[in-house]
Formats: C-alpha cells, sequence, structure tokens
C-alpha cells in the first residue's frame, strides 16, 4: 500500500456510527421489553447534544447544559418509549419531573459502569465536538467513583471509533 491513501467514496465512519448508535437502541429497547426494569446492577450514563436537531428538553436544562448533558438511568425514570430513530424517558432534576426526546444521532456517548462498557461517537451535526460537562444530576443517582463513571477515565471497554479524515 501507498502512504497516500486516498479518500473513500464509501462513508465508512458514518455507516460504522449509525450502527454503533443502533447499538444503544437496542439495549433500551431490551428494557422496555423486560418492562422497563433495569437487570441486576446495570444502569445508563447517556450523553447528547442538547442543541442537536430533534432534541427536546425544558428550557431550564438547556440553559443549565447549553452544549452538552449527561443523564443516567438507573432507579427512578419512566415513560421510556424507544423509537427507530431516538427515544424519550422521564426523569426527575432538583424534584422537578420533566420528559426528554433524544435522538441517537444527538448522542456522544453510552456507558454502563455496572459492567464497564461504553461506546463514544462522532458528533454527527457539523463543528460539535464533545465538550466536557457535568452530570446533569437527576433525582435518585448513585453516583460510583470520583466523576460518577466507573471505567470511564481509563478507557476500558469504551469502544471509539475515528476514521481520520484527510483535510
Amino acid at each position: 500500500m501507498s502512504e497516500d491513501t486516498p479518500d473513500s467514496l464509501i462513508p465508512y465512519d458514518a455507516i460504522v456510527q449509525e450502527a454503533l448508535r443502533a447499538v444503544v437502541g437496542r439495549v433500551l429497547n431490551e428494557i422496555v421489553d423486560g418492562g422497563s426494569e433495569l437487570p441486576g446492577n446495570h444502569h445508563f450514563y447517556i450523553t447528547f447534544k442538547t442543541h442537536a436537531p430533534g432534541v427536546t428538553i425544558p428550557d431550564s436544562l438547556r440553559q443549565r447544559f447549553p452544549d452538552e448533558m449527561t443523564i443516567v438511568l438507573q432507579n427512578k425514570f419512566w415513560d421510556l418509549n424507544v423509537r427507530e430513530d431516538g427515544f424519550g424517558v422521564g426523569l426527575s432534576f432538583n424534584q422537578v419531573p420533566a420528559m426528554l426526546d433524544i435522538p441517537y444521532a444527538a448522542i456522544t456517548q453510552f456507558v454502563d459502569p455496572a459492567v464497564d462498557f461504553g461506546l463514544q461517537f462522532q458528533a454527527t451535526v457539523a463543528d460539535m465536538a464533545p465538550a466536557p460537562t457535568d452530570l446533569a444530576g437527576n433525582d435518585g443517582l448513585e453516583q460510583g467513583g470520583d466523576d460518577g463513571v466507573k471505567g470511564a477515565d481509563d478507557g476500558s471497554n469504551v469502544v471509539t471509533v475515528d476514521f481520520g479524515r484527510k483535510k
């Protein structure tokens, strides 16, 4: 192979990103099919872009998290609704209930700390690189470790896909 690898005419990175985001949908569907109860110690940290197209969250949360926020599906959530393009869920923030609607394309990270599993995604909206955020602090959060995300800092079992596009 030569050092001058041509740009691909097949959008491999977009295809892989879409397939990995479908994993999130399948996992959430498993929860719905199981009666919306998380098995064992499983719980999910889901980070998403708050201004991505299709994201519906209360204005107070969008003001508090203008770029990205992380929600936790663990003990207190309701009305989990999984669709082909995203999901909706009810959570409580400072004891105020809220319904969120999140397209899979807005998700930048999915972590299940109970089994040290995680996926990281490239932002699908142009020039929307992930920025560090605090946890959204939805009620019922039981944090483990310093930042609440076990295994996230060491990269164990985190799949990151980046095909390094030429500019």
